[in-house]
């Protein structure tokens, strides 16, 4: 298992109870809004810091809990789950459900891998399951974000209402497939550099809405993250270096303008690179070059900045562009081009 050493491990985890009943009874608005018990609109701050604890926003607190231990927001996890139903249902119900389940029926179903891979999102479905969900619901959880599973292993099993259940897994399926296979590509790519000291990571080619936890998938899958937005960090590409009248003026102007903000500056020759180290740039990105340009590059740079390797990069090229002392590999695909993982929701005969 790729599980970090301080997670939880899945038989340690007694069964969950969730009470969605909040959300259930809202039947509206999604996150921090109508259906969100703490009543603080959604992104509410207070000089940089929420007004209320967001733990206790909507989702139950244990879940909330390790949502954020994995580095994500509740409350936006909490938006993600509303939006997807809503979408799902377009202000109507689930009539094929409705019109073929007892209201007061009861199921027991199992999430499980179809294909092996990396899983990610375990904890999204749960989300989600609370927002559907309008009386307590019961998880067991199997695996957790990170881990290698096999065709046939479950993930999770859930017992809820029918019709709750049912409602509620094909938004759960297409986040959870989403992400596990964002994790599983990420997981291929970390494996091949293993050794090499280089590490893949991601890009901004991500879903709108959905790219904390498109980011948080790559992480998943052992791979490392690159800027978040366009205001953690600059990156200086070759646009601004055409409108700022030269990649040195471009350098110069971010550092004035934002003095120790992280700054990436992206070259596309070897005789560029040193008057940007020159102006005190940390970060190099290297666009196309082939991998004896990048070897030398690295023999250029002597360890006075981080590089990255950018565009040319295939899983079958990527040992050799290792293996040329780069730090980083930028891999868009992971998040704009990533097969699902498929999983899929069986219920048990006996109910």
């Amino acid at each position: 298992m790729s599980t970090p050493d301080d997670s939880p491990q899945p038989a340690d985890l007694p069964l969950l109870h969730i009470d969605g009943s909040a959300a259930g009874e809202a039947g509206g608005a999604g996150g921090c809004g109508d259906a969100c018990g703490c009543g603080v609109p959604a992104g509410a701050e207070q000089d940089g810091a929420y007004l209320l604890d967001p733990l206790t926003c909507g989702l139950d607190p244990d879940l909330a809990a390790l949502l954020v231990t994995a580095g994500l927001d509740p409350i936006q996890v909490e938006d993600v789950a509303h939006l997807a139903i809503e979408e799902d249902l377009d202000r109507g119900v689930d009539v094929t459900t409705v019109a073929t389940i007892p209201e007061d029926a009861v199921a027991t179903g199992d999430f499980t891998a179809r294909e092996a891979g990396t899983v990610a999102g375990l904890r999204i479905a749960e989300a989600i399951l609370s927002v559907v969900c309008t009386d307590a619901f019961e998880v067991e959880r199997h695996a957790e974000d990170g881990d290698q599973v096999a065709a046939g292993d479950r993930l999770l099993t859930v017992r809820t209402r029918t019709r709750d259940l049912l409602t509620s897994e094909r938004s759960a399926l297409n986040l959870m497939c989403r992400l596990s296979g964002i994790a599983t590509a990420t997981r291929a790519w970390a494996d091949a550099l293993a050794g090499t000291g280089a590490a893949v990571r991601d890009t901004r080619k991500t879903t709108p809405g959905l790219r904390a936890l498109e980011k948080y998938a790559v992480r998943c899958g052992g791979g490392v993250n690159h800027r978040m937005s366009l205001s953690d960090a600059a990156l200086i590409k070759d646009n601004h270096v055409v409108a700022a009248g030269g990649v040195v003026a471009a350098f110069k102007a971010v550092r004035d303008e934002f003095p120790g903000l992280p700054i990436e500056v992206e070259v596309d020759r070897i005789d560029q690179i040193e008057p940007v180290l020159a102006v005190g740039a940390e970060l190099i990105l290297l666009d196309n070059f082939t991998p004896e340009q990048t070897r030398q590059a690295v023999t250029l740079v002597a360890g006075r900045a981080k590089l990255e390797a950018s565009g040319r990069l295939t899983l079958a090229n990527a040992r050799e562009y290792a293996d040329t002392g780069v730090d980083y590999l930028a891999v868009g695909a992971l998040t704009h081009s990533s097969p699902i993982l498929d999983i899929g929701l069986d219920l048990r005969e006996d109910g």
